[in-house]
């Protein structure tokens, strides 16, 4: 969730780590520190907020030194204050550290009890005490680092720097994610490949249990049993435009915009050259045999893989279990055989701890695992046995957009593919041609925009809103609902229309808008019997549909948003933008901070 960044080059390093911080700012953070090494040294300047409060700090004191770590913080033990943000640092080590160590407490109480006073509120601060302690002892700082790791329980990835080792940058990494940048008399550590991308291109990256150190030439990676290894280096795609907002006033209003191309690009990776039939990943199941599939994900990811479930029951006839990540395997699931059960693990980053946590949970019973992930070497995508991409390309806004529209084209596609014998030709070509018409679709709502800004403001003096769909429309109107808190807080609801006489019609009055998912298919006059009842109590309906379903619709809308009427299988797509665009005009009008939004993190590997 944090994101840390270390360099050894031949000049200052301060300028290029603040940078590459810059680059990781969308993860989310509440702090930032950066120390360097400078005449046997350690220089360290921290501050509280933005990264411009760093920098402004940076110009008043200098920081030189050709090594550095650095480190933007998201809180989790102890307040956001310039006291508790890293790096965490004693006259002999400078420590950065993202992740938990669970066991914190008893390490505290063994350093005091030594000497080894603490005084933040931070579990990293024992690491750098327990390194000074081990230091202290004569041993070297590698020996100091390889007891520390023993002693360390929860997950981590850590940068640290010492006068004790003046040309070293030593690492570790267990269930957090690491990545070692390969430049020229210069290297490289971030939490991120993409804080890289304006360094170098060539990345490592360290496996679980791995740790080591750079220096300015030369690297060294020890594994969990302390012996040398080496890794593949791998060659990224990414550029600083990556990190460009172009034109646009947004992170995640450009990346709004940008799901007609990456959704073509992420259906044309699994299509052949003629584009006429498709081309997947080999399913590593025996189709026929499968009689269960679990999807296993967290937030956004998750309202992916339940829309995914209406389609992989409906033309696969596979049941389908969805779970949320965090729950899966603390009720200890009864799970089937390698033969006819299989998990799909979806994450945006790869590296979401609580499914990561799931996914090893799961093959540690020897079931068949597939991932789908943004980043392809990830640590979800190099541990399952099978990976599926979604080629949405960096998503910066914390709040997720072309990543959630990728993977549902993923899903559509890995559906399809688990449908193509059970379902007859003309059916699946159908289907497929729907595919391929979604950018089409896409940029065929001339009025969208002002039809969003117009409900928008509606919502804007709201305190609580509702959102209603059936069908896949149910999920998509969970989503809608967290797109909505997320970035504008206010808090948002969604339930399935026919549940709302269960309880939730208590909850309508004339202050509370209601969203109403509500295009023309199979279900919409249950769903508009559903917004009847709700109009006839007061309810203030924004409603979200095709051109015939909002003419029975306009006597109790107090807005509408039209969407083309196309297939009911891609209905999802095309709701998508809308919903995405009017949580995005609710939070301009809100004014609130629209791609960092408080207290989130882009990348959650905490659990």
């Amino acid at each position: 969730m944090c994101g840390i960044v270390g360099i050894i080059d031949q000049k200052p390093v301060a300028k290029n780590i603040v940078s590459a911080l810059k680059c990781l700012e969308y993860r989310g953070y509440d702090s930032a520190g950066i120390a360097t090494l400078d005449k046997g040294h350690l220089e360290c300047i921290r501050a509280t907020g933005k990264l411009i409060n760093l920098e402004k700090k940076l110009k008043k004191y200098s920081l030189p030194g050709t090594i550095g770590i650095g480190h933007t913080r998201w809180a989790t033990h102890g307040e956001p204050s310039e006291q508790n943000a890293h790096p965490h640092t004693t006259e002999k080590v400078a420590v950065v550290h993202n992740g938990i160590i669970e066991n914190f407490k008893e390490l505290r109480e063994m350093l005091n009890k030594k000497g080894y006073t603490t005084t933040t509120q931070t579990d990293t601060e024992v690491i750098a005490k327990l390194l000074t302690l081990y230091l202290d002892n004569n041993l070297s700082m590698k020996e100091a680092l390889e007891t520390t790791l023993k002693s360390l329980q929860g997950a981590f990835a850590l940068a640290i720097i010492s006068p004790m080792d003046l040309d070293k940058i030593y690492f570790a990494r267990k269930g957090s994610p690491l990545v070692i940048g390969i430049g020229e008399n210069s290297n490289y550590i971030a939490s991120d490949a993409i804080a890289l991308a304006s360094y170098t291109h060539q990345v490592i990256y360290p496996e679980e249990g791995d740790w080591g150190y750079i220096t300015q030439k030369n690297y060294q990676i020890f594994n969990k049993d302390n012996k040398v290894t080496k890794h593949p280096i791998h060659t990224l795609n990414l550029s600083t435009q990556t990190a460009s907002k172009g034109a646009y006033r947004h992170f995640m209003e450009k990346e709004i915009f940008e799901q007609s191309t990456v959704l073509n690009e992420t259906l044309s990776s699994y299509l052949t050259p003629e584009k006429n039939e498709l081309s997947l990943p080999k399913f590593i199941f025996d189709k026929n045999k499968l009689n269960r599939l679990t999807i296993i994900a967290c937030g956004t990811s998750y309202y992916a893989a339940c829309i995914a479930k209406y389609w992989i029951e409906k033309y696969a006839k596979i049941p389908v279990e969805v779970d949320i990540a965090s729950e899966f395997r603390y009720r200890q699931p009864a799970l089937g055989s390698a033969e006819n059960h299989a998990c799909l693990f979806i994450s945006q980053s790869g590296e979401t701890i609580d499914t990561l946590e799931a996914l090893r949970y799961v093959k540690a019973k020897g079931l068949p695992t597939i991932s789908i992930v943004n980043v392809t070497h990830s640590s979800i995508s190099r541990e399952t046995d099978s990976m599926w991409p979604t080629f949405a390309g960096p998503e910066i806004g914390v709040a997720s957009t072309k990543a959630f529209s990728c993977q549902l084209m993923t899903l559509a596609c890995f559906t399809l593919g688990l449908a193509k014998t059970k379902i007859n030709q003309k059916e699946f070509s159908d289907l497929l041609e729907s595919l391929k018409s979604i950018s089409m679709w896409l940029e065929k709502m001339p009025n969208l925009r002002q039809e969003c800004l117009t409900a928008a403001r509606t919502l804007a003096k709201a305190t609580d809103v509702l959102y209603l769909g059936r069908g896949t429309n149910f999920p998509m109107a969970l989503e809608g609902a967290l797109k909505l808190k997320e970035i504008s807080y206010i808090h948002a609801e969604a339930y399935a229309a026919g549940e709302m006489k269960h309880g939730p019609i208590a909850l309508i009055d004339a202050l509370t808008p209601i969203v109403a998912l509500a295009p023309n298919d199979n279900l919409i006059e249950k769903t508009i019997s559903n917004l009847q009842e709700a109009s006839a109590r007061g309810g203030k309906i924004i409603s979200l549909g095709d051109a015939e379903s909002l003419k029975k619709l306009e006597t109790i809308s107090i807005h509408t948003i039209e969407i083309p009427t196309v297939p009911t299988f891609i209905q999802p797509f095309i709701l998508t933008l809308p919903m995405q665009l009017l949580a995005y005009e609710t939070a301009l009008l809100k004014g609130t901070d629209v791609d960092q939004p408080r207290n989130l993190a882009k990348s959650v590997t905490v659990e």
